[in-house]
């Protein structure tokens, strides 16, 4: 994986969206602190993505529409391939493509309608790892907790070959730090990479490695129990590095959570995806391959979620809740709609459309027409004052001294055309 740093991830096209998201992740977290008097980076996270799936309903309606409308229209569409198959001249092929068309516009849909979502998901999830990977980065209250403690360390000679050492021991994956660096912002923050990531034991050598910060420390441990924990797993860790460390330990309860995580977004993508209505392409092939992406879907998440941070298992498995809850209530809707009426009104807007489209291609037709007329125009012109020029080049050398080369370029002249007759 990519290496993070503590400064916000810089990248061309997930970077924004990431400072984007993290700027949302942090008003959520200042409200809950200063209204509610509630310090919980999960507690944000479960908000979070209910503002997230909130702004995408739109999408998520639009597609179970197009799902609906999809299934309807097939055996229509199967009358139009069926009409034209065999048919590769460009004229059928042209033909089709406008009767699919008008049909796409009778219904009121998109051959890219069920496609929209997944593009604007997927940035999101991957945005989103940066994010909770390194959440002081992009939520100041939270780094604000370690300000004391680092001044504190910094303060302390050789701090730099002690922190280090810590660094090595600890064996933070994924993390990359230069403590040899003499800009002391940018020890600053690397110092809050390794103090925010460090596990229990981790924490016990800074204890013994700093014992006159011990009321710095035994704070921010503190405060980090309260704010960077769900039950016993920390957001910022993943699962599978939990389970590594509580294995030597014995500590079964932080493994059977740290199994839960994945577990549960998985059973929740897979009744999400079974209560998904599917958009019938009477393709059996492109049908098949549906069916095997509805079944890799939630096997990737169960991967995902186990090498990513325990913040991103936590939003996609709520993120596939909320799905799962939308689904039965649009289910509900698309149940009582009326969808001849919908297609009625597209019926309308498809005949607005055909028109359009007829008047373009009037213009289109007329505007080439007006074109080859002045390229033909422009070409009698050319040739008219072509055929003038040369008219006069001609007087000018039969009216030439006999004492000039014009003369002698045409007695040259003669001399050809007669040996050429």
């Amino acid at each position: 994986m990519t290496e993070l740093y503590l400064t916000a991830y810089d990248g061309n096209f997930l970077g924004p969206i990431a400072k984007a998201l993290g700027w949302i992740m942090e008003m959520i977290y200042i409200f809950l602190a200063d209204v509610c008097h509630l310090e919980s980076i999960a507690l944000t996270i479960l908000i979070f993505t209910l503002v997230i799936y909130l702004l995408l309903f739109p999408l998520t309606y639009k597609q179970q529409k197009f799902s609906v409308l999809n299934r309807k229209m097939q055996p229509e569409m199967q009358a139009i391939n069926e009409k034209y198959k065999g048919k590769n001249d460009q004229n059928s092929m042209m033909a089709k493509q406008e009767e699919t068309q008008a049909l796409y516009d009778k219904y009121g849909i998109s051959p890219s309608g069920s496609c929209i979502q997944i593009f604007i998901q997927m940035p999101i999830l991957f945005a989103l790892f940066r994010v909770f990977y390194n959440v002081p980065a992009y939520i100041s209250p939270v780094k604000n907790y370690f300000t004391e403690l680092v001044n504190g360390i910094m303060a302390t000679d050789g701090y730099a070959t002690t922190m280090q050492t810590i660094f090595d021991e600890s064996k933070i994956p994924n993390l990359k730090v230069d403590l040899t660096t003499t800009d002391p912002n940018v020890m600053s923050n690397y110092l809050v990479d390794i103090l925010y990531k460090l596990s229990a034991n981790g924490w016990s050598m800074v204890s013994d490695a700093f014992p006159a910060l011990s009321g710095s420390i035994d704070n921010v441990v503190a405060k980090l129990e309260k704010i960077n924990y769900i039950f016993v797993l920390n957001i910022s860790d993943t699962p599978w590095n939990m389970m590594k460390v509580s294995w030597s330990s014995k500590e079964w309860v932080v493994i059977i959570c740290s199994i839960l995580v994945p577990v549960i977004s998985y059973v929740a993508q897979v009744i999400s995806i079974k209560l998904m209505p599917t958009a019938d392409s009477g393709n059996d092939q492109m049908a098949q391959q549906m069916k095997t992406m509805n079944m890799l879907m939630p096997l990737m998440s169960l991967y995902i979620t186990f090498v990513t941070p325990v913040g991103l298992g936590i939003y996609w498995a709520f993120g596939a809740i909320v799905r799962t809850v939308q689904q039965i209530f649009l289910n509900k809707h698309f149940e009582k709609i009326d969808l001849e009426a919908i297609i009625e009104a597209n019926k309308e807007k498809a005949a607005k459309k055909a028109e359009k489209r007829g008047i373009r291609q009037a213009q289109i037709y007329e505007a080439a027409r007006m074109n080859t007329r002045k390229s033909m125009a422009d070409k009698a012109t050319i040739s008219s004052e072509l055929k003038e020029t040369l008219d006069k080049a001609e007087e000018l050398r039969a009216s030439a001294p006999k004492t000039s080369m014009a003369a002698k370029a045409n007695l040259v002249k003669e001399y050809n055309e007669k040996n050429n007759k």
